[in-house]
């Protein structure tokens, strides 16, 4: 089942609604169990084909489904106008770009309301398992830029993440500060990934393995692929479902 509400982000965008889609597992029906939460950006993206931006979702929900994997999936849609907003909304800096121009980094912003805002609504509305252990995030893009973000700069809030395809290009000594100037608990996980096909693009490979090795520096406990024939898009990211989804919610006694 998955729930669409409507959500205001005042800080970001005053009172103009976007939606955030919820699924729930369908043990729901039956049980009172809880589930682990993975808040996911893009939202828009993630379910529904005639909800995406280019007309392919992630099918987030046929997967869940289809496997019967007990989680609850919290994912909000990006700011879509035309003005660079997603960009500056899913930035955790300020950088400067031939193909952009400048743009101003949000990312804290879009952070704070979903910790302090969206969270707790999720927490107080369905049978989640609040807890930092269960709390897990995930994007593709400057989304896994995000979630790395999150999971470096909030750790105490999200224990586990997932990184696809994340856009290391802009200004990645400031990424690269932030990471070796934060302290990481003990037991975080990050899956991270590169389409074979992005990895050819200026810089990226190497952007690739700099940032593994200093995730892997910094004690995390991290699972990293280069994804064979992998592409900057939807479909592509859909296919990797089932390899982040298990890393997320893998446990040493399961």
């Amino acid at each position: 089942m998955i729930d669409v509400l409507n959500v205001t982000l005042p800080e970001l965008t005053g009172g103009e609604a976007r939606r955030a889609y919820i699924y729930i597992p369908e043990a729901v029906r039956y049980s009172d169990q809880r589930f682990p939460v993975l808040y996911m950006f893009d939202g828009h993206n993630v379910f529904f084909n005639d909800h995406a931006t280019y007309g392919k979702s992630w099918g987030m929900g046929e997967y869940l489904d289809r496997t019967g994997t007990p989680l609850i999936v919290a994912a909000v849609e990006c700011n879509r106008s035309p003005d660079n907003s997603r960009l500056s909304e899913y930035s955790p800096y300020d950088f400067s770009s031939a193909r952009f121009g400048d743009i101003k980094g949000r990312g804290a912003l879009t952070m704070d309301w979903l910790i302090n805002s969206f969270k707790p609504y999720i927490d107080s509305h369905y049978p989640t398992l609040p807890d930092r252990v269960n709390t897990f995030i995930a994007g593709s893009s400057m989304g896994g830029l995000m979630s790395l973000y999150a999971v470096i700069c909030f750790n105490g809030v999200f224990s586990r993440a997932a990184a696809l395809s994340p856009s290391f290009g802009f200004d990645p000594e400031k990424l690269e500060a932030l990471i070796r100037n934060t302290d990481i608990q003990n037991g975080t996980v990050i899956y991270i990934d590169m389409g074979e096909t992005e990895m050819k693009w200026p810089g990226a490979g190497q952007n690739f393995r700099r940032f593994c090795t200093l995730l892997q520096e910094k004690g995390i406990l991290l699972t990293s692929r280069i994804v064979p024939g992998g592409m900057h898009c939807e479909a592509s990211w859909e296919r990797q479902i089932p390899f982040f989804v298990p890393a997320l919610l893998y446990r040493p006694e399961d």
